[in-house]
């Protein structure tokens, strides 16, 4: 029987794990990462290495089949970029309405899950881990862009609308893109069918499709959407905003989150 565990990486080979599921999920399965493919089959970015930055990783067994990463604030990267955090959503987005007091606000980013583990426990340690370190550093609020699986301005805004259909839309927080972006003129990844782009021109929402990403954030999290849908050059994707208060989490899956075995391991 396959036993898991969630560790949080503290070793150069625990780092090459991660960045490796990356590649294989990204670059490998979903070729999302434009240009010439990697020599090394690693998606690296310059945030990877900083003392501010944390990476989870799951395990099967001793096989790495999962990944997260979390950017806690960081002073210099603000002072240099003229950020109020530090982390790399700030380079497209204006993040100041969720500075406040009493608030300790960290970037999840590079979810990802190979694809013969995507419906195993692998994303609930994954969660469960990203939660219980996060606790651990005194995090309050995780800010992330959700991958919206298109291409499509059009689709796009129509999963915004939906999200918004469904109450996922947040009440209290907006942010505001920060740099222009150009979606492809004819996309090559549309989410929606024709026939349920008529339903939504008639209004009927209900019962349209939410990306994988977003729906798992705001069912399983207690996400909620903050801004536009935003172009990701890098990866060929739109992304939408989002801010998940650590406790507003579901008490639901926190439950899950303590039924797992083995939590989340660390060195030593």
């Amino acid at each position: 029987m396959t036993s898991m565990h969630c560790r949080v990486a503290t070793t150069q080979r625990e780092l090459d794990d991660a960045l490796r599921i990356r590649w294989a999920v990204f670059g490998g399965e979903l070729r999302l990462l434009g240009g010439n493919p990697s020599p090394t089959r690693r998606e690296v970015s310059c945030f990877d290495t900083l003392e501010t930055t944390v990476h989870l990783v799951v395990y099967a067994d001793r096989t790495p089949v999962a990944t997260l990463r979390m950017l806690l604030t960081n002073p210099e990267v603000a002072l240099a970029t003229g950020g109020r955090l530090g982390v790399e959503m700030e380079q497209k987005l204006d993040l100041s309405s969720l500075v406040g007091p009493g608030r300790v606000i960290a970037e999840t980013a590079r979810f990802c899950v190979l694809e013969q583990w995507r419906h195993t426990e692998a994303v609930a340690h994954l969660q469960a881990g990203i939660y219980a370190e996060s606790r651990r550093r005194g995090v309050t609020h995780w800010v992330a862009a959700a991958n919206m699986d298109t291409d499509s301005h059009e689709d796009a805004r129509l999963i915004a609308c939906v999200a918004e259909h469904r109450g996922w839309v947040s009440p209290r927080w907006r942010v505001r893109s920060t740099v222009p972006h150009e979606s492809p003129a004819i996309p090559r990844s549309p989410f929606y069918t024709p026939a349920e782009r008529e339903r939504a021109g008639q209004g009927l929402l209900a019962g349209l499709r939410m990306p994988r990403a977003p729906s798992l954030f705001a069912r399983k999290m207690g996400a909620r959407f903050v801004g536009q849908p935003l172009y990701d050059a890098s990866f060929h994707r739109f992304t939408l905003p989002l801010v998940a208060a650590l406790d507003e989490i579901p008490a639901s899956t926190l439950e899950r989150f303590r039924a797992l075995d083995g939590g989340l391991r660390r060195a030593g």
